[in-house]
């Protein structure tokens, strides 16, 4: 079964045509990452005006790269939410396009759900397990009992960590994106500033991410008050050993409790060197699966390959009334 994957939520123009779930034909991303470095983040308006610019010929580079023929596609599956509304309606009308021009089934997939499917790729899913969804906009915890049967647990209260991870690499005067410049200064640097464990014991699976942000933020400038240097590999290494003790100690802790049979780290953050090194040093026995990183940031092949398990789950499709959602709740979008 070929399928067609359509990512387009942020600031990716992303198309793939995956195999049966498994065999990655071709994963097409184009980004806009030096684009958007100029603002230090995100801007939707451009990011929008460039899918447009872009997703014709990433279609066609995707085809070529796979060669196969638009005919040969069994399945379209396209992101519909949540994300930037008029990103995701550039991605959405080119999949419905497609769909109707070719006489194709068509299938709307939840962002996250296509970050957690990124792991079968690579890894086959075994259930029950936890999956840790960790990016720019999300942190959370979702016990999955079985396929597309998700239940979140914990999320955060505020910051999502990448968000945190890009704030503080701003207020260091790193440029962005920042999370995998704090992660590789992590390592060249010693945990010396000691930055709290926000809700590391708590009796939630919640996290909080806006006072340790906070309590990087008065470090400096009270530092600069004085006249002091901040050492910006040791306080990069602190604030990642704060965030990743606190998602590790809880995604093992709900794992242990719900006695899963593997856990899933999704999202760009899982890309992060330094969670990787804390999950495989505190696993034990336990099977912890994460995406290569070509897999982890934003990109089509993972919405092909949920795209491939929801329908072989519930058989659902969609029609050409398919729109996009800025926001769109995991839980109520695949309630069973």
């Amino acid at each position: 079964m070929l399928v067609l994957g359509i990512e387009s939520s942020c600031d990716e123009t992303s198309v793939a045509i995956v195999k049966d779930g498994k065999e990655v034909l071709c994963n097409v991303i184009n980004s806009q990452i030096d684009i958007h470095k100029l603002f230090g983040g995100v801007v939707p308006e451009i990011a929008s005006r460039h899918h447009v610019y872009q997703i014709s010929m990433v279609f066609e580079e995707a085809f070529k790269q796979a060669n196969v023929k638009p005919e040969d596609i069994d399945l379209v599956a396209v992101t519909k939410g949540p994300g930037l509304i008029g990103s995701l309606l550039v991605g959405v009308n080119a999949a419905k396009t497609f769909a109707l021009t070719y006489n194709k089934p068509l299938i709307g997939v939840h962002h996250l759900a296509g970050h957690i499917y990124a792991n079968a790729i690579e890894h086959d899913m075994k259930f029950p397990a936890v999956a840790l969804l960790v990016s720019g906009g999300n942190t959370e915890l979702i016990y999955m009992q079985d396929h597309f049967r998700f239940e979140v647990i914990g999320q955060t209260l505020d910051d999502a960590v990448g968000e945190a991870y890009d704030k503080v690499a701003r207020v260091i005067g790193l440029s962005y994106p920042g999370g995998p410049i704090v992660d590789k200064l992590a390592h060249e640097g010693n945990d010396t500033y000691h930055l709290p464990r926000v809700y590391l014991d708590d009796n939630s699976y919640n996290f909080s991410f806006s006072g340790l942000k906070s309590a990087v933020i008065n470090l400096v400038h009270n530092a600069n008050q004085r006249g002091e240097e901040i050492n910006r590999e040791n306080l990069c290494c602190s604030f990642q050993a704060s965030v990743c003790e606190v998602l590790v100690n809880k995604t093992l802790k709900l794992a242990k409790e719900k006695n899963v049979k593997q856990v899933i780290v999704a999202g760009g953050v899982s890309a992060n060197r330094g969670l990787k090194e804390l999950f495989t040093a505190q696993k034990g026995n336990l099977e912890v699966c994460i995406p290569s990183i070509k897999y982890c940031t934003d990109n089509a092949a993972m919405i092909a390959v949920a795209g491939y398990y929801q329908y072989q789950t519930n058989h659902k499709l969609d029609d050409l009334s398919l729109n996009a959602y800025a926001s769109l709740e995991l839980e109520e979008m695949y309630e069973i």
